[in-house]
């Protein structure tokens, strides 16, 4: 978009490695499996695949995701060849509200502290929650806008989970990025009056879609032999998409999916990948890892875009899904 940045297609999402987390409220906000060792070593590899858009935030692992990357940028990695995305938002503190002046500019510095940077290239505010009547709107995005103009900001992005979301915050916030949750299986941006990658597009915003393989749902690891586990911390057990029901309806139609194009997870990953990259030209994926295999698997699936025809057919795959989000 009119960012002018020059990313790769598929990026680099650093929610996982920040580990196991829980949110003020105590709901588990994070992700297991993940060690630090494998962490480095993905960060590394993703460095070395040109893999250049990374993407983390103050709350993944409550820091620990961007101190991991402030570690390779001190060892290996060299931080001017890295389009280095975080955002707050979602951490309150003791403030009235995670957007409060204060504590915002607070958690800026404190997330270069970490990132072991003196800027970052995009940040974003994580949600469009600003209080009681956007309250904190406008002195956020005052904030925001401020550290642009220092020049500790290059780009400003505004994430949200729907386009009146979007639309509600975004004239105060002037994000040059979006960032959204995208993938095959449903979306709150399906149906036409809710598509906000057109809005994206004459607006030349450039578009950051997470979630693109639902968490790993659209990988096809789950069944009814093989139900999802997942250690203390982990936010995909409070999801009913991880229930056993949701798991039983999805199976047939991944299984359309494993029988037109193969069941291996580079297949699968290639697929949901690709078929979110679709929706708009200014749109990159950042997809999760916690290993450097993981990494490698995701940049193979920028090997080829889909065509129209495979775009339909997956879309029709799905349809039964769709058609709960968009009533």
């Amino acid at each position: 978009g009119k960012s002018g940045l020059k990313v790769s297609e598929v990026g680099l999402g650093c929610w996982a490695i920040g580990g196991p987390s829980w949110n003020d409220a105590g709901n588990q906000v994070g992700w297991s499996g993940a060690n630090d060792v494998d962490s480095l070593a993905g960060l590394n590899k993703a460095y070395e695949l040109g893999i250049n858009h990374w993407d983390t935030a103050d709350v993944y692992g409550k820091g620990h995701s961007e101190r991991l990357i402030g570690k390779v940028f001190t060892e290996s990695v060299k931080r001017d060849e890295i389009i280095l995305a975080t955002k707050a938002g979602w951490f309150k503190g003791t403030a009235d509200n995670a957007f409060d002046p204060l504590l915002l500019k607070h958690q800026f510095e404190q997330s270069l502290k970490n990132l072991k940077t003196d800027y970052v290239d995009i940040y974003y505010f994580h949600n469009p929650f600003f209080g009681d009547n956007n309250k904190y709107l406008r002195p956020a995005a005052e904030v925001v806008h401020k550290l642009k103009e220092e020049c500790k900001i290059r780009f400003v992005g505004q994430s949200a989970y729907s386009k009146d979301q979007f639309l509600s915050v975004c004239s105060v916030t002037k994000p040059d990025i979006l960032q959204l949750p995208y993938n095959a299986i449903s979306s709150p941006f399906d149906s036409q009056e809710h598509d906000i990658f057109s809005w994206a597009d004459e607006n030349n915003l450039g578009v950051v879609m997470f979630g693109t393989y639902a968490m790993g749902l659209l990988l096809g690891k789950y069944d009814l032999s093989n139900p999802p586990k997942f250690d203390e911390g982990d936010i995909r057990s409070e999801r009913e998409t991880f229930s056993m029901a949701y798991i039983e309806k999805l199976g047939p139609a991944l299984q359309r999916l494993k029988e037109k194009y193969g069941s291996d997870t580079q297949t699968l990953a290639w697929l949901a990948n690709q078929y979110a990259l679709h929706k708009s030209k200014n749109a990159v994926a950042i997809p999760g890892f916690k290993n450097p295999d993981q990494v490698e698997s995701n940049c193979q699936t920028m090997a080829r875009a889909l065509a129209v025809e495979e775009i339909d057919f997956i879309t029709e795959v799905f349809e039964d899904f769709k058609a709960k989000t968009t009533e």
